[in-house]
């Protein structure tokens, strides 16, 4: 489930669609959380659906550390790359705000960590990266953790609207990072390299 005061808008012919903050978001912010009305499928099951799904899959999925492919629900689906994201994702099926998100601004993945099937070439930035690769994740999951690790024991001192979504283990799990009493697990337990999870 995707952050309530967000909203889909169009942005460029270049880039469609994406979510934009309707209130500022502060970093420490959880954005995105997997719920229960998220969709999950198997590579077989993909393959075994016609090509019409086939397509509307590939193009607003993302895999897991299984190789099974998400689709979200609601607007979560419509969150576009940036190799300079304000939202990160985490071990816990859960994405916080890197820093604050001004009202009006897109709020930005970045790709790298999907476990994409194949590279593509994103829209220039201005940065050194051009292109997402599919072992992205291996290269740069030390500087996302530390971007991660910044922020993150913000999350039990700010109003988080999707707290209901998360379970009380996990709760309990984030409010045991936030005191030091155990070590964030790095955002490489989302790799998945195709028979190999790491």
């Amino acid at each position: 489930m995707i952050h309530p005061d967000t909203e889909l808008r169009f942005i460029s012919n270049e880039i469609g669609y994406g979510v934009v903050a309707t209130k500022f978001i502060p970093a420490g912010t959880i954005t995105w959380v997997l719920d229960e009305l998220d969709r999950e499928f198997t590579p077989m099951e993909l393959q075994q659906m016609a090509p019409i799904y086939q397509n509307i899959l590939d193009t607003y999925t993302f895999r897991n550390n299984k190789g099974n492919y998400i689709l979200c629900w609601d607007n979560g689906r419509y969150v576009n790359h940036s190799f300079n994201s304000n939202c990160l994702t985490t071990a816990y099926d859960f994405e916080i705000a890197i820093r604050d998100i001004q009202t009006g601004e897109q709020l930005t993945d970045d790709y790298g960590y999907l476990n994409i099937p194949i590279p593509f070439r994103a829209v220039d930035e201005g940065t050194r990266r051009k292109v997402v690769y599919p072992d992205d994740l291996l290269k740069y999951y030390k500087v996302w953790d530390n971007k991660i690790k910044k922020v993150f024991g913000t999350i039990t001192k700010l109003q988080q609207p999707l707290r209901p979504i998360l379970n009380e283990w996990l709760w309990e799990k984030i409010e045991d990072i936030t005191s030091g009493k155990e070590e964030m697990d790095s955002i490489l337990t989302n790799f998945y390299n195709g028979n190999v999870t790491v």
